[in-house]
């Protein structure tokens, strides 16, 4: 359960930056350029990797969509994606 719990710190400088260990960005998945989120609740704040929070985010949203809109199988996909087509090509 707690194989990848670890504690880490960094240093903040004068003008609030931090320099994210090596450690904590191998496990976000971050490289140079890429975005982070700070998510804060109350007194406890969480370092995410943005693009993964941002597809986590829609994927809940989006969450029971297909079912609401009558997709419920492969089959019913396929249909779907063969009817935007034809209807893409009559235009």
């Amino acid at each position: 359960m707690f194989a990848n719990v670890f504690v880490d710190n960094a240093k903040v400088m004068a003008k609030g930056q931090i320099t994210i260990p090596k450690d904590v960005r191998k496990v976000l998945g971050v490289e140079n350029g890429d975005r982070v989120s700070f998510i804060v609740d109350g007194a406890d704040v969480r370092l995410v990797n943005s693009a993964v929070y941002a597809m986590q985010m829609l994927q809940k949203e989006m969450q029971g969509e297909a079912k609401r809109s009558g997709l419920e199988s492969e089959d019913d996909i396929i249909a779907m994606i063969e009817e935007m087509r034809a209807e893409e090509t009559s235009k």
